[in-house]
């Protein structure tokens, strides 16, 4: 039996333009160059170096007492090394994201394509109910409307002798 059946276009736009991930994003020279330094400065090796480069500038921050001490820890360390860090924390996460985002997107295209299947077994279901019913009813199609035996004879009343 063939069934006329049109699966949703939005089966073929999504399968053409594939899950939103942060790699795919189109960028400019700028956007380039901008994700390249990100790239460099937001990796535990830079966090590393910024560390080692503070930690010249310890003794004189020790030498000039515990403001100074202070003040280092804060404008130096804190700053060159947590900012690293904080960049590559944040790296993570957008790779985790783009991981569930894909998955999410997977999850889609399996519901979108168990829709469609179910669409069509439903016009094939009511083609073939539709066949069934001018096969073996002779009466109106929509059975609201029908009357049955039951409902046009009268029950027999009792009457007293």
């Amino acid at each position: 039996m063939a069934v006329d059946h049109q699966p949703h276009p939005r089966i073929a736009e999504r399968a053409k333009a594939g899950p939103q991930v942060t790699r795919g994003e189109h960028m400019s020279v700028n956007g380039r160059i901008a994700l390249f330094i990100t790239n460099i400065v937001g990796s535990m090796w830079c966090a590393y170096a910024f560390a080692g480069l503070a930690l010249i500038s310890l003794p004189e921050a020790v030498k000039g007492g515990t403001a100074s001490l202070i003040a280092w820890i804060a404008q130096t360390f804190l700053q060159l090394v947590l900012l690293s860090v904080i960049m590559v924390g944040q790296k993570v996460a957008a790779e985790a994201s783009d991981k569930q985002a894909l998955q999410t997107f997977k999850d889609a295209e399996a519901l979108l394509q168990i829709e469609d299947e179910l669409h069509r077994l439903l016009k094939v279901n009511n083609d073939l109910t539709a066949q069934i019913h001018a096969a073996t009813c002779q009466g109106p199609a929509n059975p609201a409307t029908a009357k049955t035996p039951a409902a046009t004879t009268k029950a027999p009343s009792k009457t007293k002798a």
